[in-house]
């Protein structure tokens, strides 16, 4: 898994959300939905946690931007893989 990934939650109050990876570290992952979790205030969940969902992803660059439209970017991505996949 890389950052921009797309991943589904296995575990926690999470569970069978959809959400975006934005930052990786070791065993860990920080994952933002747009709407709760933030780009900037992420949730770090461990790898076992998570498992990928679908192969498309959003760039390294758009997410390490700093714009403050970084949220509805990341929002109308998972909304587009949601509608994909149901």
């Amino acid at each position: 898994m890389e950052i921009g990934n797309i991943v589904i939650a296995l575990a926690g109050k999470e569970k069978g959300q959809i959400y975006v990876i934005v930052e990786k570290e070791d065993n860990f992952v920080y994952l933002a939905d747009g709407k709760r979790l933030v780009a900037s205030k992420p949730k770090k969940k461990s790898l076992k946690h998570v498992r990928q969902f679908g192969s498309d992803k959003l760039t390294r660059e758009e997410l390490r931007d700093k714009n403050p439209r970084i949220n509805a970017k990341i929002r109308k991505f998972l909304s587009e893989k949601r509608r994909e996949y149901v």
